[in-house]
Parts: C-alpha cells; sequence; structure tokens
C-alpha cells in the first residue's frame, strides 16, 4: 500500500521535481497536478506526461472565470481531456475573494459540469463560501457520476449533501488545524469508502508543518490527522483513501510483483 496525494500544483513550481522525489521517499507514490487556467492545465499535462505516477486534471478555476469566453474555454478543455487529462477541474465556485464576477463562475461551473458529463470523466469542485449556489449548480445540472469536493470546507450538513449527490469527500490539511470543527465532525461521518486525502501543496500545510509552503510528502500528515478524528489506524486511512482515489478518476489499481 501507499498514498496518492490527488490533488496538488506542480508544474508551475521550480523545484515540482524534488517536491516530487521528497514525498516518494515517505511512501507517497501516486499524484494528480491539477490545472486551474487553461495555460496552467497545459503545464500539468504536460509535466505529468514525462513522469510516472503523476497525472493531471484540466480546468478553470472560479478565480479565473473571466479567463475567456465560455464556449472557448470548454473546446481547449476537451481538447486537453482528449490529450490526456484524467478529470475536469477544479472548477467551482469562490465567494470569499470574488476574483470572477458569481454570475461568470457560476457558466463557467456550468459548462464544466456539462463537459464532465458528456464526457464520463471525473469533475474536481473547488467551493468556498458559496455551498448554496454551488449546489443549486449542480442540481440543475447533474452530479456526475465521479464527482470529487476537493478541500472540503463544509460541516456535516454539506458532507450530507454531498454524499447524497454521489460525490467523494477530499479532506486536506484544515482536517488537522483544531479550530475546523465543522471540518472534523464533517470527517467523522463519511463512509470509509467515500474519502480521499490530498495536500494541495503549495497551499494549506498540516500540523505539524503549519505556515509554511505544503509538499505532497506531508498527506501522510493530512492521513494522520484524518485517522485520529475518525479513530482509526493510519493504515486504515491509508487502505481506504487509496481504494477510493483510484476508484474516483477511474484508474488502474497497480499490480503486485
Amino acid at each position: 500500500m501507499a498514498f496518492f496525494d490527488h490533488h496538488c500544483h506542480l508544474a508551475d513550481l521550480d523545484d515540482g521535481q524534488e517536491l516530487l522525489d521528497a514525498a516518494r521517499s515517505q511512501g507517497v507514490s501516486r499524484f494528480i497536478d491539477v490545472g486551474v487556467t487553461i495555460q496552467s492545465s497545459r503545464a500539468c499535462l504536460e509535466f505529468a506526461s514525462t513522469r510516472d505516477g503523476v497525472w493531471a486534471t484540466a480546468g478553470v478555476h472560479p478565480h479565473d472565470s473571466n479567463e475567456g469566453p465560455v464556449d472557448e474555454l470548454i473546446v481547449a478543455l476537451e481538447q486537453l481531456v482528449d490529450g490526456g487529462a484524467v478529470a475536469v477541474g477544479e472548477c467551482g465556485l469562490d465567494y470569499h475573494y470574488d476574483h470572477s464576477p458569481r454570475n461568470t463562475q457560476r457558466d463557467v461551473f456550468a459548462a464544466q459540469i456539462q463537459l464532465a458529463l458528456r464526457l464520463d470523466v471525473p469533475l474536481v469542485i473547488h467551493t468556498r463560501e458559496a455551498w448554496q449556489d454551488t449546489f443549486a449548480v449542480l442540481d440543475d445540472e447533474g452530479w456526475p457520476r465521479r464527482t470529487i469536493l476537493h478541500c472540503f470546507t463544509g460541516g456535516p450538513q454539506e458532507a450530507e449533501r454531498c454524499l447524497a449527490g454521489g460525490a467523494v469527500l477530499s479532506f486536506s490539511g484544515i482536517v488537522t488545524f483544531k479550530g475546523a470543527a465543522d471540518v472534523r465532525e464533517a470527517a467523522k461521518q463519511v463512509p470509509p469508502d467515500r474519502f480521499l486525502v490530498e495536500t494541495d501543496t503549495p497551499f494549506l500545510a498540516p500540523v505539524p508543518h503549519r505556515g509554511r509552503r505544503n509538499q505532497p510528502a506531508w498527506v501522510v500528515d493530512v492521513a494522520r490527522g484524518l485517522a485520529e478524528v475518525r479513530g482509526e489506524t493510519v493504515a486504515e486511512v491509508e487502505a481506504n483513501a487509496w481504494a477510493n482515489t483510484h476508484a474516483a478518476y477511474g484508474l488502474a489499481l497497480p499490480t503486485v510483483g
């Protein structure tokens, strides 16, 4: 068994390869480099194409929803999925910063949901302070059968709603923050086949590294924190997250021997 950091941003980092090497030394053997713009998605796909155990997604983050006409963005994303990206996203809504107008965010999010449904690929969602509208857009468009709520920041009520939609919840370093009571409470109730772990490198370093630039090696600390919250062993969280991540992204489990 090993760890899988399914949500990190490495292609734009000068030391991306070094971070991969450091993670592998800690038992983290698989990674997904996540795109947030058309340009970064292309970079992620190129980064992954030359490295074993690394995949890429293609998406337009809510912060960047106004980077171009919706139709052009979707054409570019479909080309990237055809080129090997394993999921659409990260996409969604972010009403904390509002770097793009909210109506534009909703339009671009809806279009990416439609693309994931049409191509039958996973959808990776970012939502911050926008749960009601996130659920409304998903209900209107339809929940892709493999929907991943990246860096889950809700509480038990939001977790229940996501699970009812068939989604899996991904926990980041936030689950190790003592002040994140709602997230920690939600983490207790998620079934063992419906959670993932991630770092969101270079953001949100877990305890005991909080305040430093995050790295994929520290997904082990996220798993440790999640295990503590759930009253499970790290090995149990590791095994479930490993299987769940492969299932969520439609990736084959590595053969043994």
